[in-house]
């Protein structure tokens, strides 16, 4: 069981704040902004309510506001303030705070209300490519680093996955306008990042296809099911995890064996495995693609 994180290192306020440790180290002294505790051996450690008032300082900072005034703000009305400014404004790089912000807090209200003013100035679209993909890379690496717990970060790719869906939602009840092609979107058995997936089978039907979208940790086999039914299929899969490195290759073997007896089998893939497939040896009906807008340029 994931315990959620409670008392965090200054290097982990750093990665994410953005500011500086010697910046916190002088509004501390200066200011009394944070109370730190301190380890036997008089290490410094934060509490996750530091934290929370950190990121607001921080976002307050990043709109403005003098560090000598904020630290004049009472504890318990710097929320009030901060929700103010993200009412008000949607600017990318304090969306991404507030985002951080609400994934801290594990607030959804915060998160929502931060998506509706983005959307107010963007679409959907621009706000993932934009704002939700830098978002997770940045959640990826404080995840890597243990600035983070797993449950923060299920808790924001949960959140994000249902904007994906319901936009997906949208589209869906319209019928496909080109026939060309079939696609279908899975996952291979163990992989379960699903977000990339999502948001390719939103990009697939927006351009009109029909995208039959099968989710994480599909045995191969079950992928024969499809191909009785439809022709010109092509495969769509993100390889982050797995399959693994020395197993990657030998996937796509069996999956040539498979789909050998269909006609004009397709086979597109993305995701940092793809590093490890041999060039030599890769089927000619798998084609890999560095990014998803890589991807969507070729639909």
């Amino acid at each position: 069981m994931n315990n959620v994180k409670k008392q965090f290192s200054i290097r982990d306020l750093e990665n994410l704040s953005g500011i500086k440790a010697h910046t916190i180290r002088i509004w501390e002294k200066r200011y009394n902004l944070l109370s730190p505790e301190r380890t036997d051996t008089n290490i410094r450690t934060y509490s996750l309510s530091s934290l929370q008032k950190l990121l607001n300082v921080t976002l307050l900072y990043n709109n403005g506001h003098k560090i000598s005034k904020i630290a004049k703000i009472s504890d318990k009305d710097i929320p009030y303030v901060v929700r103010e400014i993200v009412a008000k404004h949607s600017h990318k790089s304090q969306a991404i705070n507030a985002f951080k912000l609400a994934m801290v807090n594990f607030d959804q209200t915060m998160f929502f209300n931060t998506y509706n003013a983005l959307l107010s100035e963007n679409s959907f679209r621009e706000i993932f490519k934009e704002t939700f993909v830098p978002l997770l890379n940045e959640l990826g690496l404080l995840w890597q680093t243990d600035t983070i717990s797993p449950a923060h970060e299920h808790f924001m790719s949960s959140l994000i996955k249902q904007k994906i869906l319901l936009n997906t939602e949208k589209l869906q009840h319209l019928e496909p306008t080109r026939k060309d092609k079939v696609f279908v979107a899975f996952l291979p058995e163990n992989e379960i990042h699903d977000i990339g997936l999502l948001y390719i089978n939103y990009e697939i039907i927006l351009k009109g296809y029909k995208c039959i979208y099968l989710g994480p940790t599909i045995p191969m086999e079950n992928l024969e099911d499809v191909l009785k039914y439809f022709d010109d299929i092509y495969f769509v899969s993100y390889f982050t995890v797995f399959p693994e490195k020395d197993k990657i290759n030998k996937y796509l073997e069996d999956f040539s064996k498979l789909v050998a007896k269909y006609n004009n089998p397709n086979f597109w893939i993305l995701g940092r495995q793809t590093n490890f497939i041999e060039e030599a040896t890769k089927p000619k009906f798998c084609r890999t693609f560095t990014s998803i807008d890589n991807l969507v340029n070729n639909l």
